[in-house]
């Protein structure tokens, strides 16, 4: 449950960053230099790699267990087909 309100936080910092992003870069005077909106986007990028760090150790400590259709493709085993000679 943690694991999962980290990552659902995570994602809506991205979002709020990006948004942050679009403001400063709609806002800002012809002449002025867009350091906020390079910084905003900086801090999306740099929250997006580690979220997908931490999710990525996540997954291979096994304190996440992924879920749903992915899961299931790899333990199916191939159907047999009889074949006649």
């Amino acid at each position: 449950m943690i694991i999962k309100s980290v990552v659902i936080i995570a994602f809506i910092l991205i979002i709020l960053s990006l948004g942050s992003a679009l403001f400063h870069l709609i806002n800002r005077k012809s002449g002025e230099p867009s350091e906020k909106t390079v910084k905003a986007l900086t801090f999306r990028i740099t929250l997006s790699i580690l979220l997908f760090v931490f999710i990525f150790i996540a997954v291979a400590t096994g304190i996440f267990k992924p879920h749903g259709l992915g899961v299931n493709m790899h333990s199916q085993k191939p159907a047999q087909t009889d074949s006649i000679k």
